[in-house]
């Protein structure tokens, strides 16, 4: 099977990537981490995350043995190196084709794409500065797709790639 990583701060456009990617190709599962960690009030902490990693891989082991299911594309803030890093690990134990990508863009892309998603009850000030803070280690990271000017359709493109649909 084949799994997309889509990773980067919050309000880069991740999960409108991945939806995309998956309208895209048929066949194709989206999972947001968030979904696999949604406990009220949040708590991100080691355990949680760790609960996350445990329930993302269960998901896409669950897919895998789906005939109907081709793809999976994986959306969620890792801004932990572990938490990457065991996904990575289970999915190299589930046999999987793993694609992973950041999107970044310039801080003036992310407080315009902020304000305009007016759906995402994240979209605090609060977070806002902690997301814009998260910028350069995003960057910092390998596989990264500046997004700033590019459109869902350009970036979901970038991703997919001629030569990871063809593997």
């Amino acid at each position: 099977m084949k799994v997309i990583i889509i990773n980067g701060p919050m309000g880069v456009g991740k999960t409108v990537t991945g939806k995309r990617i998956a309208e895209k190709n048929p066949g194709t599962a989206f999972i947001d981490g968030d979904w696999c960690m949604d406990i009220h009030p949040f708590v991100g902490n080691h355990e949680t995350k760790t609960m996350a990693v445990d329930n993302i891989l269960h998901m896409i082991s669950n897919y895998q043995k789906c005939s109907e299911c081709k793809m999976a594309v994986l959306v969620w803030l890792m801004d932990d190196q572990w938490v990457l890093q065991s996904i990575m690990d289970g999915l190299s134990a589930l046999h999987a084709e793993v694609k992973n990508v950041t999107l970044t863009c310039d801080r003036e892309t992310l407080i315009r794409r902020w304000k305009n998603d007016q759906n995402c009850e994240w979209r605090t000030d609060h977070w806002l500065e902690i997301s814009l803070a998260s910028l350069p280690l995003f960057s910092s990271m390998k596989d990264v797709i500046d997004t700033r000017e590019l459109s869902v359709d350009q970036i979901a493109d970038m991703i997919m790639g001629k030569s990871f649909m063809e593997a």
